[in-house]
């Protein structure tokens, strides 16, 4: 029986692996499996519960109470214990809570073992920053996107913008500086990659220009 094909898509936030997973998994006709949204869920439930982003203890205890389910549609929908949350984990406040969340190795471990029962089950396009890594090392299909801070912090400011949020380019950029140093030095799985890697520099690419090359080379490897 043939082994589902999982392709897993790390990268720093801001370098379109949400989108590009998405159209990847449309693309090959498998499910997309969105663990920054995992990570996401976990924060919000911390900052409604009071419980300090740093609080590993409490913070393994929510991950492990908590129910995390994808419904798919356009755009997929995250659950959170029986509530849609897909439009409450996008802010800056839920994306720091996470990177927070995401430095705990219990509740690393959590998730961790959702992701695997996921993509084991059906297979997926998984994105995150230590799928390749961590999660399905074994996986030959591996991407690690990337792009200069400045184009990150530039493509994250936009997207609030569109939706409202009050921010400065300047302040989008200090939290992606900050984010990225927080998930390069955690102790526990950081973000990086080695030479099983196809590494895709998006700063100068569309997204549709990213998404032909990871299609293409998943094709040429299987």
């Amino acid at each position: 029986m043939k082994a589902p094909l999982i392709v897993a898509i790390d990268g720093p936030s801001g370098v379109g692996k949400t989108t590009t997973s998405k159209l990847v998994a449309r693309a090959l006709n498998i499910p997309h499996i969105d663990t920054g949204a995992m990570y996401r869920a976990i924060g919000l439930g911390a900052k409604r519960l009071g419980i300090d982003t740093r609080d590993a203890a409490a913070l393994e205890q929510l991950a492990s109470n908590s129910q995390i389910e994808f419904v798919p549609g356009d755009p997929p929908h995250v659950i959170l214990n029986g509530e849609d949350i897909t439009s409450l984990i996008r802010t800056p406040e839920i994306s720091m809570a996470a990177s927070d969340v995401s430095a705990i190795p219990g509740v690393r471990r959590v998730l961790v073992r959702l992701q695997k029962d996921l993509g084991r089950r059906k297979g997926g396009v998984l994105e995150g920053r230590d799928i390749g890594t961590k999660v399905f090392p074994q996986t030959p299909y591996k991407f690690f996107l990337t792009a200069r801070p400045e184009v990150r912090a530039e493509r994250r400011y936009q997207e609030l913008v569109a939706k409202g949020s009050d921010v400065s380019l300047e302040t989008v950029l200090g939290e992606t500086t900050l984010r990225d140093k927080q998930d390069s030095t955690r102790q526990d799985s950081p973000l990086t990659y080695d030479e099983t890697y196809t590494v895709i520099d998006t700063s100068e690419l569309t997204i549709p220009q990213v998404v032909d090359t990871i299609v293409a080379r998943v094709k040429s490897l299987s």
